[in-house]
């Protein structure tokens, strides 16, 4: 077996133009392809994706993200998994924007503790134009502090990204979330079409694409499958894919679905890193629920970037010192 190209098994072999990068899209992923990879001995899949992984990033390199919530509560939308929906009982307490003020000193402190990218996140719809505005204020206020900027505001309008280019934004995240055949089951209030309009407008703007799903919501493998293989035809793949594992919020329908194998997680990420080479893979939310084992073996299976601080939006997510710690056990360092 060719390094690095192995799929289905040690004596099968993809051509290196379907692993070659970003910009070549003459190979798509069919869900079968995937599926097959998710089927493989545990061992054998963990083999690919860490010899892929070396191939494209640094082997021991993990990149720090800090997410904000900068707008809390409230959100119109059904998103089953959602605790800031306003039609669930969540005890999330709507809060309004935060000031320029609060943001840059937030930013600031995620920059002292070593993360280089700060995410804002905002509980809309979509943003009106004096969002944008406020927004746009901020981006640029974070990007004069020498970090990377990323926010998720929900849906774009036309002409809102390139005024989130003009401020500085370097990322866009707005996830999938499942695959197409699943997507009905979690979200009613938007189209999966939506989504993928808004990901061609950041894409028309010249802004990188954030841009995963999350898993454990009751989906098969079948429509984990599904996901990977959305992400990884996108033309181009995102440059970031966050893969998260569902947190549980009282209150929301998904609150009591039987919870995944954590090995089936770990699966995920490793489908997203041999089908999307290139991409930095981010462990996500849920890494709170995650004994250290499980983080190291994600980090095995290809995620090179975690969100880094006490809390994601509105879950919580481990305390930088024990991200510290744990990274001394790997002999991982930070990008």
């Amino acid at each position: 077996m060719e390094s690095g190209t192995g799929l289905i098994s040690g004596k099968q072999s993809v051509p290196q133009s379907e692993h070659s990068g970003q910009s070549d899209q003459s190979f798509r992923w069919p869900i079968a392809r995937i599926q097959a990879l998710l089927d493989l001995p545990f061992a054998d899949l963990l083999y690919q994706a860490q010899t892929v992984h070396r191939q494209h990033h640094e082997a021991n390199a993990v990149q720090l993200s800090t997410l904000l919530s900068v707008k809390t509560g409230g959100c119109p939308e059904d998103c089953a998994y959602c605790p800031q929906a306003a039609r669930y009982h969540t005890g999330v307490q709507n809060q309004a924007m935060l000031s320029q003020e609060e943001v840059v000193a937030a930013a600031s402190r995620a920059k002292q503790s070593g993360a280089t990218r700060f995410c804002m996140g905002a509980a809309w719809r979509g943003p009106k134009q004096r969002d944008i505005e406020r927004m746009a204020e901020m981006i640029a206020a974070v990007k004069a502090l020498g970090m990377e900027t990323c926010a998720t505001l929900g849906i774009l309008k036309p002409g809102q990204a390139a005024q989130l280019k003009q401020a500085g934004l370097d990322y866009y995240n707005h996830n999938l979330d499942t695959a197409p055949e699943f997507y009905d089951e979690i979200i009613t209030t938007r189209h999966y079409q939506d989504r993928l309009e808004t990901l061609r407008e950041v894409r028309d703007a010249d802004i990188n694409v954030c841009c995963g799903g999350i898993v454990g919501m009751g989906e098969s493998r079948a429509a984990r499958a599904g996901l990977i293989a959305q992400l990884a035809n996108l033309d181009p793949y995102p440059e970031s894919v966050p893969i998260n594992y569902l947190v549980q919020v009282e209150g929301t329908p998904l609150y009591g679905t039987p919870k995944l194998d954590p090995f089936e997680f770990i699966r995920t990420i490793a489908a997203a890193r041999i089908t999307m080479p290139k991409a930095m893979v981010r462990l996500s939310a849920g890494r709170q629920e995650m004994p250290e084992a499980v983080q190291a073996l994600c980090f095995l299976a290809g995620a090179n970037s975690i969100f880094y601080g006490e809390k994601l939006l509105t879950t919580g997510n481990p305390e930088a010192d024990n991200d510290r710690a744990l990274f001394e056990k790997l002999g991982l360092h930070a990008l």
